[in-house]
């Protein structure tokens, strides 16, 4: 055998036990008349010692010969270690040993295989089997297991049922753009991958099976972020025979069980928020709720005076900083630069000091009293100490702007405790949007989430009224999962394909097996899908999914290791009827 014991395991109850290890060399130590290393593998390290006394000199000359990654099997005698180490769990011991073996030389790693490492993120990314060796990513991958496994126990206690759905699908026009794969088979025919197992799983719902779930990956060619990958993967799940309150009971009991699970977290509350009321008190539909900073709109008490940056604004909004007025000017100074700056986009911002004495002091004193600056006070909740923020403009983009300087703010402020847990549902989201640039309306989820109930005539009058039986999770500012009630009958299909702009012909084509699959007793379903890289960074407490992932893509989409992707060979090419015809 290679082992019997691993690097993380031996203790003082193994002294004088004979030992077989393997690993990794972390780390060697010449002293000349001694050798030490320092051997790793996933689930610890251990010491080992070459004494020139008690050890032949051929042994102690392999010892001395090692680099660092090496990849060894040693024998020996589990020892008590004079000088313990408390840091890490096999510190009171090290293994004197007998025999050694060199399983495989290795090259100087190109960075250090330590926590603190002196690789930078596109080195690491392309030699990433040797970045998952180092603590922090192999840590994060096996909590992402630990998360993986909690989920699937769960849902299988409830009665869900694990189905995998295929991958070659067909491309459908809503949502994101596909990932497409030519067939050799079907020439000039092409299958994609696919962006979510949607219809499957309602499919599933028909078939009869009643609860489902998948750990599942999902592709998307979409502009990249820290948190967003182009195949990521979900915890996707429908039900059958359920309403939306069946729905969101079952899924914060998956998340209560998670944070407990996981965090040793208790969540007593999963406060609800309409749509409409987060994009008003937080300016985005997924609000971070472990603080406040909630907006104030000031129009009525701003747009009075001769101030024509607010009377000539559609929006004027403000947020109180809590404890803000110790910011000097420099300080706000160069908060008015960071909201100016491209990415935000806002013209300028309005401050007020809220003094400890009661009198205030803003930066358009010229145009206010103390009695207009009493009342943005009391709009925006302002105590002594704190410091008034507002922006003006156009209502959509000055409420993004402000979200953004709150989020900015609370950063700063050390707010955003990663410790601290704050779920939140966000429900009746309006069912279509308006794309100016297509001159028509979209899904705002997809074409298979159900108007709320007594909505579905609004489709013809007052579409953009229309609010969907639709819901997102929200932990800490990041929607973690996010679902609907479907359509499950032909006729309201129709309708709803019909306003999305779909011919009777482009909709029998498109989705054809699935409307007649409701033609065979289609049950009420709905469902949701959790981002399980998003979630599980965000239960790790952080904010990019990467490390969370064994073999990411950088930011340009592609694999540095692997350099994916590629260009084809011609005679894959020709394979495929792709030619590339030359001019």
């Amino acid at each position: 055998m290679y082992r019997n014991h691993t690097c993380g395991e031996l203790r003082a109850s193994h002294i004088d036990e004979q030992v077989i290890l393997a690993g990794w060399v972390q780390g060697i130590r010449d002293k000349g008349f001694m050798v030490y290393i320092d051997l790793r593998d996933r689930y610890g390290i251990t010491q080992l010692y070459f004494d020139q006394e008690l050890t032949s000199k051929a042994l102690f000359e392999k010892a001395q010969s090692l680099g660092r990654e090496f990849v060894i099997q040693v024998k020996g005698k589990v020892v008590e270690r004079s000088s313990k180490n408390p840091n890490i769990p096999t510190g009171d011991i090290e293994v004197l040993v007998s025999d050694l073996e060199i399983l495989n030389k290795a090259q100087l790693p190109p960075f250090t295989i330590e926590d603190k490492t002196d690789g930078g993120d596109e080195l690491r990314m392309k030699y990433r089997y040797l970045d998952i060796r180092r603590n922090p990513v192999k840590n994060k991958l096996i909590f992402r297991h630990k998360v993986s496994q909690a989920v699937r126990s769960y849902l299988s206690k409830q009665n869900f049922i694990e189905v995998e759905t295929p991958y070659l699908i067909k491309s459908t026009p809503e949502g994101a753009r596909d990932f497409v794969v030519p067939s050799r088979m079907n020439q000039g025919q092409f299958y994609a991958l696919p962006q979510s197992p949607q219809t499957f799983k309602q499919l599933l719902m028909v078939g009869g099976l009643d609860k489902y779930f998948q750990i599942v990956k999902c592709f998307r060619d979409e502009d990249l972020r820290a948190d967003r990958q182009p195949e990521f993967t979900q915890i996707d799940c429908e039900m059958a025979f359920v309403e939306q309150e069946d729905i969101l009971n079952t899924f914060e009991g998956l998340t209560r069980h998670l944070l407990k699970e996981i965090n040793g977290v208790e969540v007593a509350e999963f406060p609800r928020m309409t749509y409409d009321e987060a994009i008003k008190t937080y300016g985005n539909d997924k609000p971070d709720i472990r603080f406040g900073m909630k907006f104030a709109e000031l129009n009525k008490i701003t747009q009075h005076k001769d101030f024509n940056v607010f009377n000539s604004a559609e929006l004027v909004v403000g947020i109180a900083v809590p404890g803000g007025n110790s910011y000097t000017r420099k300080d706000i100074d160069k908060l008015i630069d960071w909201v100016k700056r491209p990415q935000i986009g806002a013209l300028g911002m309005v401050y007020c000091r809220c003094n400890d004495d009661g009198t205030y002091k803003s930066s358009v004193d010229k145009f206010y009293d103390q009695e207009d600056l009493n009342q943005w006070a009391d709009a925006t909740n302002a105590e002594k100490g704190d410091l008034i923020c507002i922006l003006s403009g156009e209502t959509n983009k000055v409420r993004a702007q402000l979200s953004a300087l709150r989020m900015e703010l609370a950063e700063r402020l050390g707010l955003r405790d990663p410790k601290v847990f704050a779920p939140l549902w966000v429900i009746d989201f309006p069912l279509l949007e308006y794309d100016e640039e297509t001159q028509r309306y979209h899904a705002m989820h997809h074409p298979f989430t159900s108007p709320k109930p007594g909505q579905l005539d609004l489709l013809d009058s007052n579409p953009g009224e229309v609010k969907a039986n639709a819901y997102d999770l929200v932990l800490n500012g990041n929607e973690i999962g996010g679902g609907s009630i479907r359509i499950h009958d032909k006729k309201t299909q129709a309708i709803m394909l019909k306003h999305l702009g779909f011919s009777d012909e482009e909709a029998r084509s498109q989705f054809g097996f699935l409307m007649d699959a409701f033609e065979y007793g289609a049950p009420p379903h709905g469902g949701i899908a959790f981002g399980l890289d998003r979630l599980v960074a965000i239960l790790g407490g952080q904010e990019s999914i990467r490390d969370f992932i064994a073999f990411p893509k950088n930011n340009a989409g592609r694999d540095v290791m692997i350099d994916a992707p590629a260009p084809l060979d011609n005679a894959q090419l020709d394979e495929l009827n792709l030619s590339l015809k030359k001019k």
